[in-house]
């Protein structure tokens, strides 16, 4: 099944170790969203995409969304979300997920799977006192979790 995983990894290479631990796992290429060059039939060669970042103000990296909106519309590509984030998840806070999923629903993906996990973060300053949150994650159980998530796209 020939994959590709399109992301966006900015501060601590978080969202990047996740993106190499699901592409050795599903033999994908790897693209990053914002050095991508976007030829308009670029996807149509692909089984699977894979669409990722870290989180910020509760949604995906802009340059995801960027990359997302110059997309031609597609017929039910089979695509996955993928994030790193900083702070669990907690009832009160919004679905990370959900302004991505929303985008790619809209250009006729059809998402067949998420994952996340927590990240070293330091993007919000008032946690740099101590030296950021999540400071040893994605850890060894986080990537294997990312692997397992992986291995279950397969179809």
């Amino acid at each position: 099944m020939k994959t590709l995983i399109i992301y966006a990894s900015i501060h601590h290479g978080n969202t990047e170790k996740v993106a190499k631990v699901m592409a050795k796992t599903l033999d994908a290429e790897l693209l990053r969203a914002d050095q991508a060059e976007l030829d308009a039939n670029m996807l149509s060669d692909y089984e699977l995409i894979g669409f990722g970042s870290g989180i910020y103000y509760g949604k995906h990296h802009e340059s995801l969304f960027a990359f997302v909106d110059k997309l031609p519309s597609q017929e039910n590509k089979k695509t996955f979300i993928f994030s790193t984030r900083g702070i669990i998840k907690l009832p009160f806070i919004p679905d990370f997920h959900k302004p991505l999923k929303k985008k790619l629903l809209e250009k006729g993906f059809d998402v067949i799977g998420e994952f996340s996990c927590r990240g070293w973060d330091t993007f919000i300053r008032v946690f740099n006192i101590v030296g950021g949150i999540s400071k040893s994650r994605p850890n060894e159980k986080d990537l294997k979790q990312a692997e397992d998530f992986a291995k279950n796209l397969r179809f």
